[in-house]
């Protein structure tokens, strides 16, 4: 078999040096195949770079990554009509439908054994009908350390802000991969069903290594959550801050998790956690269970003062928009968050986000979505939907354009705005300042659009 030129693009990976194409070309250069990787978020795509591949895979992580990828994916099939389009990553399964109209190839997350099959086979690499190749992520990986020479240094990435001002150059690694939680609103459930894999101690270490001699002073786990291993978990934080005693990092946890290992708090703090990222999505209960979120209103109080007392920031994330929120309810959540003192913790875009509604979502199980939905739509690779109380939809697009307006405002300024709207009313008593903490300067988890559908869920 005679092997092809392979192209890896990623358009959005949250800011962050993206893993999902150190990985693979990790796995393509094994093989002997010369790879090129772009991400067009820092570095531009040409022509000649498309002309000289015979396979050219993009990376779709997330939602927003898909919907920039559309432009793409139809630039390189006119620029080079004989090469095979493919498309790996968490979402490409999620719109494999619509990416198998465009001529793609659709792989799943663990992705890296299947393109290295697609660049040894030319027979499938020449204009070959698009298919599902594995688009389940059902096949068991033999890992190997990420190979991110190649890909723009790590201080062209969103940095870490900290309270003093200064700023630290920030790296990015996976833990595991899948989640074994089945919360409904997340893209995750379709593609891996409620399963995780843990990936060995020394590939995450080898990665942690690569990036701090690369500059990294501060390591972003991506997991989705990274206590669905305890143990795993307790191994990897143990072996960074043996090995890189002065390296920081943070992790995603949910809420639940927070209180049952509520013991291991002081072992993050003490090596090296500043903040754990929680996906609290609301404090409406009704709302939670509607979610499958696992967690109460209650738990996610509890889980504050837990963190606090250990000493670790928590960084609540929010989907305050969904067909159940009022403009009561809005006004309740931003009241919480004061009383918490959590103004400065959430990332203003958090307070903006509207609920997604991918194909095969879960949340297309439930009978008071679909009355609301409209059919999908293809550009913006959603299931649209308006608020029954169209009150809400103003308000969301009103806190859209305050979010967009305040890129050099403070987190708390830009919080007391979004709250003297939600409101009505400047006539308020001062809140109480919190304390600055550190947080990742990649602020928007959301489409260039301001329009309602175009807030990103993950």
């Amino acid at each position: 078999m005679e092997t092809v030129r392979v192209l890896l693009i990623s358009t959005y990976d949250l800011g962050r040096q993206p893993l999902g194409l150190a990985s693979p070309a990790a796995w393509l250069r094994n093989e002997g195949v010369e790879v090129t990787c772009v991400d067009t978020s820092r570095d531009t795509l040409t022509d000649d770079q498309i002309g000289e591949a015979g396979l050219i895979a993009f990376y779709l992580p997330m939602h927003t990554a898909t919907r920039l990828a559309a432009p793409l994916i139809a630039r390189a099939g006119r620029v080079n009509a004989s090469a095979r389009l493919a498309a790996y990553g968490l979402y490409a399964p999620l719109n494999a439908s619509w990416l198998g109209e465009q001529g793609v190839t659709v792989l799943g997350p663990d992705a890296e054994a299947q393109l290295a099959e697609l660049a040894q086979n030319t027979e499938t690499s020449a204009q070959g009908p698009a298919s599902r190749v594995e688009a389940k992520a059902r096949r068991r990986l033999q890992f190997i350390a990420p190979d991110r020479a190649a890909l723009p240094p790590l201080a062209r990435y969103a940095s870490l802000q900290m309270p003093d001002g200064s700023r630290r150059v920030v790296g990015s690694t996976d833990a595991t991969r899948g989640c074994k939680h089945l919360c409904r609103h997340c893209p995750i459930v379709p593609v891996y069903g409620g399963t995780f894999r843990a990936i060995p101690i020394d590939v995450v270490m080898s990665d942690v290594r690569a990036q701090v001699a690369a500059g990294a002073e501060h390591i972003s786990f991506g997991d989705p959550d990274f206590f669905n291993g305890p143990t795993h978990a307790r191994r990897i934080v143990e072996a960074v801050a043996k090995e890189f005693p002065r390296l920081t990092y943070d992790v995603t946890i949910k809420i639940e998790h927070i209180l049952r290992h509520v013991d291991m708090l002081g072992l993050l703090r003490d090596t090296g956690c500043l903040m754990i990222t929680s996906a609290v999505e609301s404090i409406d209960d009704e709302v939670l269970v509607k979610l499958r979120k696992g967690h109460t209103r209650a738990d996610f109080i509890d889980a504050v003062g837990l963190c606090k007392q250990a000493g670790v920031t928590l960084a609540p994330t929010f989907v305050p928009f969904t067909p159940w929120t009022t403009i009561g309810g809005y006004v309740d959540l931003l009241e919480q968050l004061d009383a918490l003192e959590l103004a400065e913790a959430v990332a203003p875009i958090q307070l903006a986000i509207r609920l997604l509604v991918t194909a095969q979502s879960k949340l297309l199980e439930l009978p008071d979505i679909l009355a609301l939905l409209d059919p999908f739509d293809a550009e913006s690779l959603t299931f649209p939907w308006r608020h029954p109380d169209p009150r809400v939809d103003d308000l969301q697009r009103a806190v859209v354009q305050i979010v967009g307006g305040a890129a050099h405002a403070s987190r708390g300024d830009t919080f007391d705005r979004i709250l003297t709207l939600a409101t009505g009313s400047e006539d308020r008593p001062a809140r109480a300042k919190g304390a600055m903490p550190p947080y990742l300067t990649e602020g928007w988890y959301c489409c260039a659009e301001p329009g309602p559908e175009q807030i990103d869920l993950v």
